[in-house]
């Protein structure tokens, strides 16, 4: 990793309080359903994948389920994330790298991306270079799958979760700012727990809109065959909607 790498990779750790507790967002998405829809997709429009790639895999939990089915590699900019996937997952094959520019020297049927990792990219020309890291793992008719929210969450007062974790239970206050002009979005989190312990953590995510998804998509030659909401999105994460595209060269 380079210098920018490490340094961006340190203030994403600073700002999330998954990040320094991958067992804790483990524990939290212990319901999610992110990787059936992901594999429900790849059916419906590449069913005779073999092969998959994942970008900003995180702990490896989706990964770990698409392994199942598909021969995989999980690339995150995390090491505190690699390293945990790889001794929760130690079949799995998680790699250090940023996916602004990683090249793994090959390519694969399928594409992913998910878990809103599209959005902490929040520069125009660093979105470009990821949609081109995507290009040089695909060949005609490649399969990606997005997982990014396609419209900001706007709400004039907190909201309130209960969730169990392996820290017990938590009170979460979440807090929403959006920013029209630099389109990001910014969940603020107080965490709560039965044992009196409490965090704060912020997660920023730039808002890319269908339309101006589909550009970024067009400009590295791929196609959208359909982009659709997800259905129960949790509070505490927060909601993504699904990208599903093609490779054309």
């Amino acid at each position: 990793m380079s210098s920018l790498d490490i340094v961006e990779a340190e203030r994403l750790k600073a700002s999330n309080l998954f990040y320094r507790n991958p067992w804790l967002y483990d524990s939290v998405q212990a319901d999610s359903d992110s990787a059936r829809i992901c594999r429900a997709l790849i059916d419906q429009h590449r069913p005779d994948a073999r092969t998959l790639l994942d970008f900003g895999c995180g702990t490896g939990r989706d990964l770990e389920q698409l392994a199942q089915h598909f021969d995989c590699i999980g690339v995150d900019l995390q090491p505190g994330l690699v390293d945990y996937s790889r001794r929760t997952h130690p079949e799995l094959d998680v790699r250090v790298g940023d996916m602004r520019t990683v090249r793994l020297g090959r390519t694969a049927d399928v594409l992913v991306c998910l878990g809103n990792s599209l959005a902490y990219v929040h520069d125009n020309a660093h979105i470009q270079a990821t949609f081109q890291t995507f290009a040089a793992h695909a060949r005609p008719g490649t399969l990606l799958v997005l997982c990014s929210p396609v419209a900001p969450i706007e709400s004039p007062s907190s909201q309130q979760a209960h969730v169990e974790t392996r820290l017990g239970a938590a009170a979460v206050t979440i807090t929403y700012e959006w920013d029209l002009r630099t389109q990001v979005n910014t969940m603020c989190r107080h965490w709560v727990f039965d044992s009196g312990e409490e965090y704060r953590d912020t997660i920023q995510r730039r808002v890319l809109g269908p339309r101006e998804l589909e550009l970024y998509v067009a400009q590295a030659d791929f196609e959208v065959l359909e982009i659709l909401n997800e259905a129960g999105a949790s509070p505490v994460l927060g909601p993504g909607a699904y990208t599903v595209a093609r490779f054309l060269q």
